[in-house]
């Protein structure tokens, strides 16, 4: 059973040890005189290529992009549509390619059309003006947008094309008289 007298005898042992483990350090890092003489550095060429001339052509234009990773989210519907497309396409190319994806991911809510004239392309959901059709996706100056149906219809049940449809249901919703039912029209 140890005790602690036994302790300070094991004690005094590693200390006897530990004056032999410098030495073996020191050889296993390399300070022994005899392991510096067998191991050498062997000499390297700086320049590999000095006899040679070798000569870079580098492009005088940046690369062009070739395609666009950009974010729809469309009204009501969870998470963004992620659509790749050239940046040559037009507003409308992508309202089309978003709802073609859309409808081959088979997400929910159904579009209730198919119509590409019903949607407006936006900047964000908090964003009144709509983006016009044949403006270059290269110019825009964003990825991500947010895509809502037209809902625009006079009293005579005639399909109104105004700028912007999420600033008509605004108005529409600032017209009920009771806050709380603003829940139940929207």
């Amino acid at each position: 059973m140890p005790n602690s007298r036994n302790n300070r005898q094991q004690g005094q042992e590693e200390k006897g040890r530990m004056g032999k483990l410098p030495e073996k350090a020191a050889s296993f890092h390399g300070r022994n005189q005899a392991t510096q003489a067998i191991l050498r550095r062997p000499k390297t060429e700086t320049d590999l290529l000095s006899g040679r001339k070798l000569t870079l052509v580098l492009p005088e234009t940046t690369p062009k992009l070739t395609k666009l990773l950009l974010n729809v989210t469309i009204e009501r519907s969870l998470g963004a549509i992620h659509v790749v497309i050239s940046p040559e396409s037009t507003v409308g190319d992508l309202v089309a390619a978003a709802i073609r994806q859309y409808e081959k991911e088979g997400r929910r809510p159904l579009l209730q059309t198919d119509d590409l004239s019903q949607f407006d392309l936006h900047y964000s959901q908090f964003s009144l003006e709509s983006l016009n059709r044949e403006e270059k996706l290269i110019n825009l100056g964003s990825r991500n947008f947010f895509m809502c149906r037209r809902k625009e219809v006079d009293g005579a049940g005639v399909t109104t094309t105004r700028t912007s449809s999420c600033s008509n249901q605004a108005e529409k919703a600032s017209k009920i008289a009771f806050p709380w039912l603003r829940i139940f029209f929207a």
